[in-house]
């Protein structure tokens, strides 16, 4: 009995050290990471009792943000991450890779899905279609900026504007490629798979299209330093890399 006791009480002693110690982890990400990220909070929480508030962007206005200096602990950017490291506002040594995500071509479910094998293929399917829509560029949308180079590196960016429709983000793409106002729709691979009836093609040619590498990192400014050291380390872990590849990611590690 003795023992009993003495084994509840070590118990409730470590479960109160744990709820002690929890703390509000503040994250900030692109959007093309936002559903993977969203699937892998719940498990973390439960795994470690710390809470996670996440904030999701554009791929460069999230950037912007973190070398600006606003305070979150844990920071998601997208490659160059030189401006990043020489702002200050992030530990340099907490680096970690954390997954590749690629433009990819959608269509509505049941289209006949297009050759998009080679450049060649891709040029002709653009060239042929009624109407594209993809993120907005200027808006700091990463998937937007790749795909307006892509369209420099095919060599068909002026004939490609009449068929244009800039969209609000990859879901902003989608939903017009859902609504039939275009018959390809391009994002990230990520944040096609959400969307209800459409369907993923399959990236773009790495030789017109570079997939995007998100990292993460500890804030220069974090508050709660280990709980951004524990949430960094569950974003890199093996449990987090099997929801990157089923949200149609690619670990970093």
């Amino acid at each position: 009995m003795k023992y009993l006791l003495l084994s509840a009480i070590a118990i409730i002693a470590v479960w109160s050290c744990d709820a002690a110690h929890a703390a509000e982890v503040t994250l900030i990400a692109p959007g093309g990471i936002r559903a993977a990220v969203e699937q892998i909070i719940p498990d973390f929480e439960r795994a470690t009792g710390h809470k996670v508030k996440a904030t999701f962007g554009s791929g460069g206005g999230t950037k912007e943000r973190v070398i600006k200096g606003e305070p979150f602990d844990v920071p998601i950017v997208q490659l160059p991450l030189e401006p990043v490291i020489a702002s200050g506002h992030v530990v340099a040594a907490s680096e970690t890779p954390l997954a590749t995500v690629a433009v990819g071509v959608a269509v509505r479910t049941g289209t006949p899905k297009p050759d998009i094998s080679t450049a060649d293929a891709v040029k002709r399917l653009l060239l042929g279609s009624k109407a594209i829509s993809y993120p907005n560029a200027a808006s700091g949308a990463a998937a937007g900026v790749s795909f307006n180079e892509t369209l420099q590196k095919l060599g068909i960016a002026d004939a490609m504007k009449p068929k244009i429709k800039i969209a609000q983000g990859g879901r902003g793409a989608m939903e017009l490629l859902a609504k039939r106002e275009v018959d390809i729709g391009l994002t990230f691979i990520s944040e096609i798979i959400t969307e209800p009836g459409l369907e993923v093609v399959g990236p773009l040619p790495r030789d017109i299209s570079t997939p995007t590498a998100l990292v993460g990192f500890v804030s220069a400014h974090t508050k709660e330093p280990e709980g951004a050291k524990a949430l960094l380390r569950y974003l890199s872990s093996p449990e987090a890399a099997a929801v990157f590849k089923q949200r149609g990611m690619q670990p970093g590690r």
